[in-house]
């Protein structure tokens, strides 16, 4: 049997991220809202985030993480067979955020549609990736987590404004014939959801239930409303139990993993999982002080800064975990990659 008709593997080949100029410190963000730098970082981990530009949207950070990655995958946008973009802040309710990604990158003809699993959506992306590529049905994968979180937290409600920050990543996934380990692989995934948890964490109007109107917006049921306690308590068992549900997946053991990049929500979630697992805390990678929280550009944006302090290297296996509002959340094992950033 030749290289072409064996089933393939699903590699990251290409890496990229966009992070908005703005700085938004919490001694910054006191002055506006009732809180302090001091009360943040206990409870969060966080001391700043970035926030778009009047004139930056999702579609923007998108596109510039996906030309990033493309270049680090050293792959025209033209060879691409299919564009995920992961997001809760799409461009428009439709087209898809990333249809105007596959136009701009030159994607003619490939297939695009955004994917909704909040902060769980780049997991859920890599999913459908790894299925698209081992099937044989694309080789060459874009999958995009991009978020303008600004733009749907409420800045009157301390509980949830301070954690929220803008950004994007993008990663390229391809066909991996042979024996090529410099390309690494996307071992396994596990994907899971609780429905009967939704409303402990949404945005309740601008949908089909609730559509946009004057008592909608003076209500402020276009912003991001949480139950703390529960979204926290089902966050580290979600995450921890898809964890060690992909490794088992993968007929790998605790000790095989190398680093752990979960979603950065917030550094007591991470602790929760980490301890849930009993993994080293050497082995966790952490980036939310400098960002907040992302939703779906979060494992991304932490994957590239890992590699660029030379955390994540080639050959290591890097676990990911996502969890986000449905309630959805997942894990994935990758063998990690010759990735240039």
């Amino acid at each position: 049997m030749n290289n072409q008709t064996r089933l393939p593997r699903a590699a990251i080949t290409g890496l990229g991220v966009y992070l908005p100029s703005k700085i938004l410190t919490n001694n910054e963000l006191a002055t506006f809202v009732d809180t302090s730098d001091e009360w943040i970082v206990q409870r969060t981990g966080i001391r700043e985030r970035r926030i778009a530009a009047p004139e930056e949207s999702t579609f923007d950070m998108a596109l510039k993480a996906a030309q990033q990655a493309l270049a680090s995958a050293n792959l025209p946008g033209e060879q691409l067979d299919l564009v995920i973009c992961a997001t809760v802040t799409p461009e428009y309710v439709f087209p898809s955020t990333a249809a105007l990604v596959q136009a701009e990158v030159g994607a003619n003809g490939a297939g695009a549609f955004d994917l909704e699993a909040a902060c769980a959506g780049f997991v859920y992306g890599l999913s459908v990736a790894k299925a698209y590529v081992t099937s044989g049905m694309a080789r060459n994968v874009l999958v995009i987590g991009a978020e303008t979180m600004s733009r749907v937290a409420d800045w009157t409600d301390r509980s949830t404004c301070v954690l929220f920050g803008d950004g994007a990543g993008a990663v390229v996934v391809q066909a991996a014939y042979g024996d090529t380990p410099a390309l690494g692989e996307i071992e396994s995934v596990v994907l899971r959801s609780d429905g009967t948890k939704a409303c402990d964490l949404l945005i309740p109007a601008g949908g089909s239930k609730m559509p946009a109107s004057e008592q909608t917006i003076r209500d402020r049921q276009h912003y991001i409303k949480m139950n703390g306690a529960e979204v926290f308590k089902s966050a580290v068992r979600g995450m921890a139990d898809s964890f060690q549900q992909a490794l088992k997946m993968g007929d790998f053991q605790l000790d095989d993993v190398d680093l752990m990049v979960a979603h950065q929500a917030n550094a007591r979630i991470i602790e929760g999982v980490r301890a849930r697992l009993n993994l080293s805390p050497a082995k966790v990678y952490k980036n939310l002080e400098r960002y907040g929280n992302t939703s779906s550009a979060s494992i991304p944006i932490a994957l590239h800064d890992a590699v660029h302090e030379n955390v994540l290297k080639e050959g290591m296996r890097v676990g990911v975990a996502g969890f986000g509002g449905g309630f959805a959340w997942g894990a994935a094992i990758i063998r990690w990659g010759n990735v240039n950033v």
